[in-house]
């Protein structure tokens, strides 16, 4: 595993989600902090409806697309509501002290 820094720990909010576009990936990746802290890092577009889902909602392990209202799991990527019903990119993430990392070169798994 090759792990790349992509963000500050301290950028991200209490609860939610910020955007990162690195120049080696051809999509954003979404960071997100989940209710229990724990930071996951997905791809930053609903599979349903082709928008952002690091302006969606954190709820628990779970993030809802703010256009329809799908929910993903973080952990998972798997959809758990209607209308999406394929599953979004989910990377390995490891915190380094403020360094949030991804692996960004690893197969990720939906």
């Amino acid at each position: 595993m090759t792990f790349q820094r992509v963000c500050a720990l301290s950028e991200l909010p209490t609860v939610g989600a910020i955007r990162v576009v690195l120049d080696d990936m051809d999509a954003p990746l979404a960071v997100v902090r989940d209710d229990e802290g724990t930071v996951h890092a997905i791809e930053d577009e609903c599979s349903h409806g082709s928008v952002a889902l690091s302006e969606g909602e954190v709820d628990g392990n779970c993030i809802e697309c703010w256009l329809h209202g799908a929910r993903f799991d973080l952990r998972t990527g798997a959809p758990l509501t209607p209308p999406a019903t394929a599953a979004i990119l989910v990377y390995p993430v490891h915190i380094d002290g403020d360094d949030v990392l991804v692996d960004i070169p690893a197969t990720p798994h939906a």
